[in-house]
């Protein structure tokens, strides 16, 4: 037996546990010291959970002991609900814990940990030194500083232990003064105490302080450094990480899982896959055991420097390893890569789900244009019990919503999430305003963004940039003077959005002056000043901007100037522009399009029958147009000629009566943007089922008298359909606010907003 004893005091991998395992069962050794041991050593060696309770599960009547160990091994874990579960096993065994059970369940129980602080007071346990400090830790940490701050005043007799739970506490609150002051009355400090102050500054950004404490310590451990080196990790500060992380080497510490885990994410964070495979070297040279925790970091790191199948070969190695922390790495891995459909079968192959999981792909759909998809996924998690959502979920839909132009939807669920109590901080206001914008509504916008306490330059620019496809130049213009006011620096996107807003208005005055006043004005800037100066009618002074242009222009600038040429029929100069954005993106079908409406206008047939040719001969094909409403809690979507919904005879119908009574006010189709030269009935007929009349034919048969129509079609809408659009709002006496790929159109009375930049 004590030749068995030493072999057990000398394991150390988990193959050595097994076979110790193995040699209990074949030898029949079941004493109970045994089997708490074996689960020591599982909670030593980080154990796979299935395992360990394997070993609990066969132990016969497991003693206080037995049970102790393997309430250790679940808290060191973090199955909190596990810990507790077992708890109640060992009450109904009728095994009484000692006092050393409870500091364990009071960290497990969170919010109600509260209950044990009255069972140990009524057991007497509250004169044990650990018992004690982990009821004041608890209330601390949980933000009740002064229940712990009660405690702690209450103590005979206090210890460093003590001092340094106030003080986290106090870090937890972000009370800085009182951190201080106890740290200045501590006659005695440890190195928790140093590492505390340097975990509260670098949580709370200030670097500098910490780094400073950091310093001043008299003697630093392996945590210590992890202290630090994770402030600068969390706070975006990886080149100071790594730069600490060589100093830490250099004067002979060892790493410990938390370092290398640490590390690893600020290689992550870099993005660098040189610096990725650097680390890994390292890895190698210095020979480190890579548990789960180190795996998992390192899966993270290869899939956000883009290397996916190394990312998924460490996720198939852990195995029974793996945790929610490593599934919900892979899922987000392969959503950020646009792999959906990989994303969604690992998603499906989750036993247990957490709330990182659902977010991880409702952000994947909505980020990769499956608006929908992603709405879909977030009505499944609500009908979950154990799934609650938070900010970063409600932020993901919100803006699903806001792609969709479904203003109904974005109203749900901005009402359950008042509804469930869940709060919003900056990102999750900056959501709102771009629902709001873009499903058309910008009274709404301006509202949440005026409620905001507090705005970054995203809250700005996502309402500048709403003002923009509206056509508000003047509010755009305003928006930027406050914005400097209030001592936000407008960056690139801010300027892009501006420039944009005056285009859209016609604003060549205001916005030739905020071009004139950006430093160093990059491409994208250059674009947006040639689609001003294009639209207000001053293509040859556009082409001499591009000419001057200090960078070689790209699609965007030359697409603005043919759209140009579309609106004021100057084919000479769109003849020009087309040649150069067929070299650029010879695959985009939009600028074929556009060279085709403008041959058309001229009634050169031939040449419009020339362009379609050399499409047909690049095996290049026409967009698809479609336009969809929102109406029952879905989005209908329909393209020209439709004949598929369910509602096809009435839409048609519908269309019929609205084209008699537009005739008889003057309606005349405007057939000039049909791309062939056919029959003049034929012409009328092919503009006359165009996507958004079908769409907002639908809209009249399901919607109540007086509701505003909202459209959004993934095309430009064209000329007939918003002459068309005009004569059915007046008739109708509707608002109808139609958003194409480029910007609001807002009918009312027979009048667009646009005023005819568009």
């Amino acid at each position: 037996m004590s030749n068995l004893g030493k072999k057990a005091s000398k394991i150390s991998t988990l193959n050595q546990l097994r076979q110790l395992h193995a040699h209990l069962i074949i030898s029949s050794l079941h004493h109970q010291s045994y089997w708490a041991q074996l689960i020591n050593h599982c909670t030593r060696l980080q154990a796979p959970p299935a395992y360990t309770h394997l070993i609990f599960k066969f132990s016969t009547n497991p003693n206080v002991f037995i049970f102790t160990s393997m309430l250790k091994f679940y808290s060191q874990i973090g199955a909190y609900n596990e810990v507790l579960s077992l708890f109640d096993q060992m009450q109904c065994r009728d095994v009484r814990p000692d006092a050393f059970v409870y500091p364990i369940l009071i960290k497990s129980a969170g919010k109600h940990g509260v209950s044990f602080h009255a069972i140990v007071f009524k057991l007497g346990h509250l004169n044990d030194r650990i018992v004690r400090n982990s009821i004041m830790d608890m209330y601390a940490k949980r933000g009740q500083v002064k229940l712990a701050r009660e405690l702690f005043e209450e103590l005979p007799e206090r210890v460093v232990a003590d001092w340094n739970s106030m003080i986290s506490g106090y870090w937890k609150s972000r009370d800085e003064a009182e951190a201080n002051t106890l740290f200045d009355l501590m006659s005695e400090r440890n190195v928790i105490t140093w590492t505390a102050m340097v975990t509260g500054y670098s949580n709370m950004g200030e670097l500098n302080k910490a780094k400073a404490f950091f310093d001043q310590m008299p003697t630093r451990t392996v945590v210590s450094w992890n202290a630090m080196l994770s402030g600068y990790t969390q706070n975006g500060y990886a080149d100071e990480a790594l730069k600490l992380f060589d100093e830490m080497m250099r004067l002979g510490f060892r790493p410990d899982e938390t370092t290398w885990v640490t590390i690893i994410s600020s290689c992550s964070s870099s993005g660098d896959p040189l610096l990725a495979q650097s680390l890994v070297e390292t890895l190698d040279q210095n020979q480190i055991h890579l548990n789960s925790f180190v795996k998992t970091a390192l899966l993270d790191m290869y899939a956000k420097c883009g290397n996916l199948s190394m990312a998924r070969q460490i996720f198939n190695e852990l195995g029974v390893y793996r945790n929610s922390v490593t599934w919900n790495a892979m899922i987000s891995a392969y959503a950020r890569a646009g792999d959906l459909i990989s994303a969604r079968d690992l998603f499906d192959k989750m036993v247990e789900k957490n709330v990182i999981s659902w977010n991880s792909m409702i952000a994947g759909y909505s980020q990769n244009g499956q608006s929908v998809m992603a709405i879909e996924l977030f009505k499944e998690m609500i009908t979950r019990k154990n799934s609650k959502p938070d900010e970063v979920t409600m932020v993901s839909v919100i803006s699903a919503c806001g792609h969709l132009g479904a203003l109904a939807m974005g109203i749900w669920s901005i009402t359950y999430l008042t509804e469930n109590g869940i709060t919003l901080g900056l990102s999750g206001y900056n959501s709102m305003i771009f629902m709001y914008s873009k499903c058309g509504s910008m009274k709404d916008a301006v509202k949440v963004f005026e409620k905001m306490k507090t705005r970054d330059v995203i809250s700005y620019n996502t309402l500048i940039s709403g003002f923009a496809t509206h056509g508000h130049g003047t509010e755009a213009c305003k928006l930027v003077l406050r914005m400097v006011e209030e001592g936000i620096e407008p960056d690139r996107v801010t300027y892009i959005g501006v420039l944009t807003a005056c285009s859209h208005a016609g604003l060549l005055e205001e916005g030739s002056k905020i071009f004139e006043s950006i430093k160093t004005p990059d491409i994208d800037h250059y674009a947006c000043m040639v689609d001003l100066l294009g639209r207000v009618g001053k293509l040859d002074e556009a082409k001499r901007l591009i000419e001057r242009m200090p960078m070689e222009p790209h699609s965007g600038v030359y697409g603005s100037l043919l759209n140009s040429c579309r609106i004021h029929k100057r084919v000479e100069i769109g003849e020009m522009v087309a040649k150069k954005l067929f070299e650029i993106e010879p695959e985009n079908s939009g600028n074929y399009v556009l060279l085709s409406n403008i041959y058309a206008f001229a009634g050169r047939w031939d040449d419009v029958e020339r362009v379609r040719a050399d499409m047909r001969k690049r095996g290049v094909k026409k967009t698809t147009g479609w336009s969809w409403v929102e109406f029952g809690g879905r989005m209908h979507k329909f393209v020209a000629g439709d004949g598929s919904h369910e509602r096809t005879e009435d839409i048609y119908r519908v269309l019929r009566e609205i084209g008699r009574k537009m005739k008889r006010i003057g309606y005349v189709a405007d057939k000039s943007c049909v791309l062939r030269d056919v029959e003049e009935e034929e012409k009328e007929e092919m503009v006359g089922s165009h996507s958004e009349k079908l769409a907002i034919a639908f809209a009249l048969l399901v919607s109540e008298a007086g509701a505003v129509i909202r459209v959004v079609k993934n095309l430009r809408v064209c000329l007939d359909c918003h002459t068309a659009i005009k004569m059915i709002s007046k008739l109708e006496r509707r608002e109808i606010i139609v958003r194409d790929n480029n910007r609001f159109h807002c009918f009312t009375n027979g009048v667009c907003s646009c005023k005819g930049y568009w």
